[in-house]
């Protein structure tokens, strides 16, 4: 399969371009982002663009891929939510509705996150919410990912550097946290597996938490 990849240089999205670049099932990976992501590999083509509110100038290049894994995303911390509604839903939306018009019927994977609520009261869970629900309006084979704890494995580290330094603090603590809380823990390679699995063969379901993501 062909993937078009979006936030391969964050956490998640570092981890998904590893699995993408190891499996044999994934035959060319286009990264679509502001900054290179280092990595060198016969598969892997890099595409800069800045602006996902305008994919205009970059929409020829995105056509005939079978599946787009999204993996673009801020914290909201300190974030105006007129801000972050702008990364979160706006980017995300500016994609999909130009993926379902070039490719529809496409797999579309989106990582959102635990507690995801278009009704909740926190304002990242709305934005996250209402970013879910325009997805799976359009004419996409879309699937939400909501993972909880990730572990980044295999040198992937988060940009966020309170995330990063959490991450080093729990990585001794990782094996007792999987016995407490057991499918509210997965690891990079865990999503990006899980993602290629969903657009080969799709899931039961569109909306997959930790355990539905680590079952894959």
């Amino acid at each position: 399969m062909r993937v078009l990849l979006f936030g391969a240089t964050g956490m998640v999205g570092r981890g998904v371009l590893r699995e993408c670049l190891l499996d044999d099932r994934v035959t060319a990976v286009l990264a679509v982002g502001r900054s290179s992501t280092g990595v060198s590999h016969p598969k892997l083509r890099e595409l800069p663009h800045g602006d996902l509110l305008d994919l205009t100038p970059v929409e020829g290049e995105l056509g005939e891929y079978d599946a787009c894994f999204f993996c673009l995303g801020v914290s909201a911390v300190g974030m105006a939510e007129q801000d972050y509604r702008r990364i979160t839903y706006g980017f995300t939306l500016s994609v999909g509705e130009t993926l379902a018009r070039l490719s529809p019927r496409s797999a579309f994977v989106y990582v959102s996150g635990a507690g995801t609520n278009a009704r909740g009261r926190a304002m990242w869970a709305r934005v996250k919410g209402e970013t879910e629900n325009a997805l799976l309006a359009l004419p996409l084979e879309a699937y939400m990912f909501r993972p909880g704890f990730i572990q980044p494995m295999h040198g992937v580290r988060s940009r966020t550097r309170l995330y990063q330094a959490a991450y080093v603090v729990t990585r001794p603590l990782f094996p007792v946290l999987r016995r407490l809380v057991g499918g509210g823990v997965t690891t990079t390679e865990q999503i990006g597996r899980a993602m290629i699995a969903v657009a080969e063969r799709g899931a039961g379901k569109r909306v997959l938490g930790p355990a539905d993501i680590n079952a894959l």
